[in-house]
Formats: structure tokens, C-alpha cells, sequence
């Protein structure tokens, strides 16, 4: 029989072990070169690797790096809505190696990521900078993605996201790619030298995926702004707004379907000026719309398909 004593005792053990737990999860966790990820990730403690401190933060909190390091050894994978952020004047890399540099493959999730370099780690295996499956809201700010063998960032499936004032460059496949229903707003950004473009929206199977692109560059690739469709119930469309598309290696703009589907490029406000064509319209269901307010210039080479204008509302 337990005596009043002994539960007593048991209860205040129990509290004691919750407290304990719940002091486990800060708001604001905090990242060093000179941490050690047997601290508490506290300001006066820090860790030292990203996984510490993802297990340490609250859902809903932040992750501070304080110096300039890199602070990953192997793919990160976020699975808890958090921000991650590099204190202004300090560089706080991130290195794909053996896949992604950073994956969110939850559902809910809000995560933010600001003034981080993301980079493969050479000779580690390094695939895809950020790779996002869950249906998750992703903001990217004041960030750099290059260099990586395929994808900047990939996201496919119903995941949103957002990339403001940042440079995606020199990645082996497309600087943004959208697949199967993902959502896209960028804004601010340069998309330079990425080999197969810039941004592609892209439906393999009954889905809606669209990207909203503005106020920003696309130079260089084999196209600067893809959508297709391989699927009857498939819709892709890239909206593209005060930007400018220079030296495509094949179309500034290229809309494509197979198997139907609908693909549509709306462009306004915008500057293209490519070494070989403006744009190429592939397929029934394909559409690129322009508002005619654009200047083209300088074109190499010979556009395929017809322009369907779109009267100012």
C-alpha cells in the first residue's frame, strides 16, 4: 500500500521530471565554433551542430549561429517548425553531404531560414541544397544556395515557399523546381547560371503548381522559366512580373505539355534579352500569355509558337 508520504514523494519526483523537460526545450537555442553539443545550446553554453540544437529549441522558436562556421556534418533533417539564422556579419554555412543540405519532410511545419550559405560539402556526396516534401510553409531570406550537383531548392508535393533577397547560382539543374503541386513566391532574388534554369513548375500527376516570380534575374541555363505537364489533370503556371531573363542557352521562356495538361507563363512588366530564342510554346495546353508591356531584345535565335496576349484589367 502506498503511504501518503510515498506518493507525495512520487508526485513531486514526477514535476520535478516534467520541469526538467520542459526547461529542455528553449525558445532560443544558440550555435558556436567553440561550442560542444553536450551544452545546453544556452547564450553562455552553446552548441555546436545544428541537430544539438533542433533537439534543444521549442516548436516555434529560433536557432542563433554567432560566429562564422559551418555547422552540419551530415544532412539536416527539420522537423519542427523553427528559425534558423546566421547573426548579421557571420557566415553560417550549412553543407550538403551524402543528399540534401537541409530536408523537411513533415506536414505543419513553419520553418525560416535567413543570411545562411548553403554549399555541398566537396567529395561528401552532396545532392539538392534544400529538398522539401511535407506540406510545410519553407521562407528563405538574404541567403545563398550554390554550387550544388542538382536542385537549389527542391520542393514537391503541396509545400510553400517563399525566397526573398537571395542568390540561388551555379547549382547542376534548376535554381527553384516545383513539382506535383508546390507552391513558389520569389521575390528580390538572383537566379544566375544554374544549368537547366531558373525556375521550373512542373505536374507529373493530378495537381496544381504554380511559382509567382518578381523583381528579380534570371541569367543563363539552358531555359530561364519552365512549366509542363505530363499528366491529363496536371496544371503548372509561372507568373513573372517586373523581372529580367538574359542569355538563355535554349528560351527565356518555355511552356510544354505531354499527355494534355495545361502549362501557362504569364509575363509582364519584364526584359528578356537571350543568345538564342524568347520563348517556345510545346503541346495542346500550353500557353505563354504576355500583357505586352515587355521588352525583348537581341534574340538569336528563332521563337516556336505564338504569343497569346492579355489585356490589362
Amino acid at each position: 500500500m502506498t503511504t501518503p508520504s510515498a506518493l507525495r514523494s512520487t508526485l513531486f519526483l514526477a514535476a520535478m521530471l516534467l520541469s526538467v523537460a520542459a526547461q529542455a526545450q528553449i525558445f532560443r537555442a544558440y550555435l558556436a565554433s567553440d561550442g560542444s553539443d553536450a551544452n545546453p545550446c544556452t547564450l553562455q553554453l552553446p552548441c555546436r551542430l545544428l541537430p544539438a540544437a533542433l533537439t534543444a529549441v521549442a516548436s516555434g522558436g529560433e536557432i542563433w549561429m554567432l560566429d562564422s562556421a559551418n555547422y552540419n556534418t551530415t544532412s539536416v533533417t527539420v522537423g519542427k517548425s523553427v528559425t534558423i539564422l546566421a547573426v548579421p556579419g557571420a557566415l553560417g554555412s550549412v553543407v550538403a553531404a551524402g543528399g540534401s543540405a537541409i530536408s523537411i519532410t513533415a506536414t505543419g511545419l513553419k520553418v525560416a531560414l535567413r543570411n545562411l550559405v548553403i554549399v555541398p560539402l566537396p567529395g561528401g556526396g552532396g545532392i539538392v541544397g534544400i529538398n522539401m516534401t511535407g506540406t510545410s510553409t519553407l521562407i528563405v531570406e538574404n541567403s545563398l544556395i550554390a554550387n550544388l550537383p542538382q536542385d537549389g531548392v527542391l520542393v514537391s508535393g503541396s509545400g510553400r515557399l517563399k525566397v526573398t533577397n537571395s542568390i540561388i547560382r551555379n547549382n547542376g539543374s534548376f535554381a527553384v523546381a516545383l513539382v506535383n503541386g508546390a507552391r513558389a513566391e520569389i521575390s528580390g532574388t538572383q537566379l544566375l547560371e544554374n544549368a537547366f534554369g531558373g525556375v521550373t513548375a512542373q505536374g507529373s500527376q493530378a495537381s496544381f503548381t504554380r511559382a509567382y516570380l518578381t523583381d528579380s534575374v534570371i541569367a543563363e541555363g539552358i531555359q530561364g522559366v519552365l512549366a509542363s505537364t505530363a499528366h491529363a489533370d496536371a496544371v503548372a503556371i509561372v507568373a513573372v512580373t517586373r523581372c529580367t531573363i538574359v542569355d538563355s542557352l535554349a528560351f527565356a521562356l518555355r511552356s510544354q505539355t505531354t499527355n494534355v495538361g495545361t502549362a501557362t507563363i504569364t509575363i509582364g512588366n519584364s526584359m528578356i534579352s537571350t543568345e538564342n530564342a524568347a520563348w517556345e510554346v510545346v503541346g495542346t495546353g500550353a500557353i505563354i500569355r504576355t500583357l505586352g508591356n515587355n521588352q525583348i531584345s537581341d534574340i538569336g535565335g528563332v521563337n516556336n509558337g505564338v504569343l497569346t496576349p492579355l489585356a490589362p484589367q
